[in-house]
């Protein structure tokens, strides 16, 4: 038998030697998966010196197992947290980060204001459906329009929007640059997180790198080859007096801006992260 704080503390200390940055905050999460403890009562069963079961330690080590050769905590799990939501994840799409989180914020901000009795909202390259499902779930007099173009992310937004879509998310698989033609001009808000990495630019993290499909990351030579096809698409969809809210990568706000300008957009405005970093950009058509 070993207890929790046992347990919590070799798997922090192995993971901080694979150069885990949050090491002891995958420990406990590990162990709550496990367990199916919060990560709150995983701290208060290590200060009581509760002890785990035999088959519990087997799976804990074999998990440990596979975070400590950097495979990501979320596609251990299966699960991805996301503001109020906790949603399917594997191979084949971006795990939803939580500095996205704000940008889902903006989008609600915006789509709360619209004076309708169901604004109108579309999420280009959905992914897991994280945004759309932030908007539906936390504007619930909304519709949702989840646009995603690759066949590995359609199957997990499906997914999540199956289980917590509630009917307000309408899933459509299409290119962005020609989605939804038949809502030209009507949208009222028109939210995206698109690839936007330079190709030269490799992240550092074996987990983003090894693991997040690199149709979800990279945005060709300059990082925006597909922000310019989502600006053009907002431009399109947003009715005026619309709401665009695109997330983009540290210094690429004065090139965002200058694009979404000579796109037909007004008050383009530069938003940064909770580190001051730039992270976003705000809109209005």
């Amino acid at each position: 038998m070993a207890t929790v704080a046992e347990v919590v503390s070799e798997l922090a200390e192995r993971f901080s030697r694979a150069g885990i940055a949050s090491a002891l905050a995958d420990a406990e999460l590990l162990v709550g998966f496990v367990t199916g403890w919060t990560r709150g009562e995983v701290a208060a069963k290590a200060f009581m010196g509760t002890e785990l079961e035999p088959d519990q330690l087997d799976q804990i080590a074999e998990f440990g197992a596979r975070r400590e050769s950097r495979e990501p905590l979320q596609h251990i799990t299966g699960q991805a947290p996301f503001r109020h939501l906790v949603l399917d994840v594997g191979p084949g799409v971006l795990v939803p980060r939580p500095e996205t989180e704000l940008v889902a914020e903006w989008a609600i901000d915006a789509l709360i204001q619209v004076p309708s009795p169901s604004p109108l909202a579309v999420d280009l390259g959905t992914g897991t459906g994280a945004l759309a499902l932030a908007l539906a779930t936390e504007v619930p007099h909304s519709r949702v329009f989840a646009v995603e173009r690759f066949d590995d992310a359609l199957e997990w937004a499906k997914r999540n929007i199956d289980r917590l879509g509630d009917d307000r998310v309408t899933l459509v698989q299409a290119d962005a640059a020609d989605a939804l033609a038949e809502l030209n001009g009507t949208v009222d808000v028109v939210v995206t997180n698109p690839p936007y990495i330079p190709d030269a630019e490799k992240p550092a993290d074996i987990e983003v790198l090894g693991y997040d499909p690199e149709s979800a990351l990279f945005g060709g030579d300059d990082g925006l080859r597909d922000i310019r096809t989502f600006i053009a698409t907002a431009a399109r969809l947003l009715r005026p007096g619309g709401v665009f809210v695109l997330e983009h990568g540290d210094n690429q706000g004065a090139a965002v801006r200058a694009i979404a300008t000579e796109s037909g957009f007004r008050g383009a405005t530069t938003h940064t992260d909770l580190l001051h970093r730039e992270r976003a950009l705000t809109a209005v058509r």
